[in-house]
């Protein structure tokens, strides 16, 4: 709760379009790379926090059902945005783990 304060602070505080919650969890890493906060400490709620993350999807889903007559007319642009910025992030994230692993492996 502290980082999501102070992520709240520097936003409010720092006028750049960088939400709040980026600057909360920039805080919180950086706080566990250089061992201010311990990875116990924290254990519990973010695995509370992980089991429940598929509930916090249901209000958009939702939210796009209701907006379909919207979205009706351009749907095939959404879905090609969402099929490649997937399979972007997919890449890029199987990218960074390698090097983590290989880097962690060179110790």
């Amino acid at each position: 709760m502290v980082f999501a304060f102070v992520g709240e602070l520097l936003h409010y505080f720092i006028p750049l379009p960088i939400p709040a919650s980026i600057y909360g969890i920039v805080l919180l890493f950086l706080a566990l790379e250089f061992k201010v906060v311990k990875v116990s400490d924290i254990e519990q709620t973010s695995s509370f926090l992980i089991a429940i993350m598929p509930l916090m999807f249901l209000p958009p889903a939702v939210g796009v059902i209701e907006s379909w007559d919207l979205i009706r007319g351009a749907w095939f642009p959404y879905v090609v945005v969402t099929v490649v910025s997937t399979v972007f992030v997919m890449a890029v994230s199987g990218r960074v783990t390698q090097r983590i692993i290989r880097k962690g492996g060179r110790k």
